[in-house]
């Protein structure tokens, strides 16, 4: 399962590998205001309106809900201090929730005998669902990779280990309901966002354009010109795969 925002919507549209790992993904939830809008205005004609979904609230929801069926969690990602301070306030919040273990990957790519010791680490501690929060685009990639190796749930959730463990502070609800979150978060950290935004959203938005412009036909094909490859998802209209669109996913 994949969060994306418009920033992955971006990558994925001039990274092949990218866009292939999220239109092979079962799911694909829209993270971040600017996608909802873009659902909104892509998708008018389907009964079902697009709503964000928001990592941090989506992994505090199955952690309450999961604690009925003790569905196991695994968090992947971030430094140690992060971990262990996530760990900490979900414990805080959810005494009897099952954390099943914790890793913190070097920052780099890994051999391909640490990939086996680290999937042998999920699998003995028998994990239903496996928490990614590495970034854009590794998570999504590390996240399909797991899924094809072990019978596991693997969501990519971004920076949710951040905010819910307090490390990074979260744009205010008004902001995030806005579509200025990025606003927020650009001015926490400029220096590493803001190639991030300024091209990424500048694509995003070209991308949209072009699919406004030049609409997949009914059939789902494209008409000649239409070269737009911005939909990097496997999305669900009326029961059938459409092929070059923005996702319009459920939430």
């Amino acid at each position: 399962m994949h969060l994306c925002n418009a920033y992955t919507l971006a990558l994925a549209d001039r990274d092949p590998e990218l866009h292939g790992i999220l239109r092979a993904a079962p799911l694909n939830l829209p993270d971040g205001q600017p996608v909802v809008w873009a659902n909104r205005l892509l998708h008018r004609k389907t009964t079902l309106p697009a709503t964000r979904v928001y990592g941090p609230d989506l992994l505090l929801d199955v952690f309450a809900l999961g604690r009925r069926s003790g569905l196991r969690h695994y968090l992947l990602g971030s430094t140690p201090h992060v971990l262990e301070a996530l760990r900490r306030e979900l414990r805080q919040r959810f005494p009897d929730a099952l954390i099943t273990g914790t890793c913190s990957p070097p920052f780099r790519p890994l051999t391909s005998q640490e990939t086996r010791k680290q999937q042998e680490a999920i699998r003995s501690a028998e994990a239903d669902i496996v928490w990614v929060g590495l970034g854009t685009p590794k998570q999504d990639r590390w996240a399909a990779e797991l899924c094809t190796a072990l019978p596991v749930v693997a969501v990519a959730v971004g920076a949710a280990f951040d905010f819910i463990a307090g490390t990074k502070p979260q744009a205010p609800h008004w902001m995030r309901r806005s579509g200025l979150e990025w606003v927020f978060r650009l001015g926490c950290e400029p220096r590493r966002l803001w190639r991030r935004y300024l091209f990424g959203n500048a694509r995003f938005l070209w991308g949209v354009a072009r699919q406004a412009i030049r609409p997949v036909n009914e059939n789902g094909g494209r008409t000649p010109s239409a070269a737009s490859r911005l939909n990097s998802s496997r999305l669900v209209e009326q029961g059938r795969d459409i092929p070059g669109r923005i996702p319009k996913v459920r939430p």
